[in-house]
């Protein structure tokens, strides 16, 4: 059920018999050439759909921005930045538990928003609730190591194939990461901000312009070329994460608040 659909009436229903409520959060940002800036938000918003079909569920509308200052300088990008993040996503929660919601499940579709939801996720366990997050990216790469991927690979735009294939610029689907060694060649770029120095690795936070000129970053998760997605993977996958989601809330939905 989606909160924007139901009336006051519905909604004080609802939560006679449950406090469980989910919030999709996605993120407007670069993801490449080949792929749309709303990639973060879409497959959230997919994933709201699917479990809308195989749970009752209260559903919060989406929010479509998040955390990601690193990829502001592309066209495009908004970053509330994680004060920003955290300031929203407390209010709605406050909000929310104001009438009576206690169980939180955040269905997260970008890495950069974490630290904001984990900040939330204290706040309401200081007053008695709880929040969960379900990153959607993570959990697909461990129901099926081979969906393992990063920000723009081809889990990503498997993903975004499964939602509508004419969003995806084929044409740039081959072009590289054209990752670029920005602070020296003693220090490479690894993963993300990271680079490598003497076999390990340090994180070095800067926005990913000086790392890459066309945006999307897998280069940290080994073989997740864009160029192997296609929409049966995508439709597949995403089906597989929306049942393992409503398997989730039948679990949280037991657990006793203290």
């Amino acid at each position: 059920m989606f909160l924007e659909h139901m009336n006051y009436l519905e909604v004080e229903e609802y939560l006679k018999h449950s406090d469980m409520i989910m919030i999709p959060i996605g993120s407007l940002e670069n993801h490449g050439k080949h792929m749309p800036l709303g990639t973060d938000t879409m497959i959230p918003t997919k994933l709201a759909s699917l479990v809308s079909t195989k749970s009752d569920i209260v559903i919060a509308p989406v929010i479509p921005y998040g955390a990601t200052d690193d990829l502001t300088g592309f066209a495009g990008t908004i970053s509330l930045g994680v004060n920003g993040l955290i300031s929203l996503l407390t209010t709605i929660c406050d909000q929310l538990y104001d009438y009576g919601f206690r169980k939180f499940i955040i269905l997260n579709g970008h890495g950069g928003n974490c630290k904001s939801i984990d900040s939330v996720g204290m706040h309401l366990y200081d007053k008695g609730a709880l929040l969960s997050c379900i990153n959607w990216w993570l959990i697909a790469g461990e129901l099926n190591p081979l969906w393992k991927g990063g920000h723009g690979g081809g889990e990503e735009t498997a993903a975004v194939m499964a939602v509508d294939p004419s969003l995806i610029k084929y044409e740039y689907l081959s072009e590289g990461e054209n990752i670029k060694n920005d602070l020296s060649e003693e220090l490479p770029s690894s993963s993300w901000t990271s680079v490598k120095f003497k076999g390990a690795t340090i994180s070095i936070p800067r926005k990913i312009k000086s790392i890459t000129d066309n945006g999307w970053l897998a280069h940290g998760m080994g073989n997740d070329a864009p160029t192997r997605a296609n929409k049966e993977w995508g439709t597949e996958m995403l089906e597989t994460v929306a049942t393992y989601v409503v398997d989730f809330t039948k679990a949280f939905e037991k657990v006793k608040l203290s």
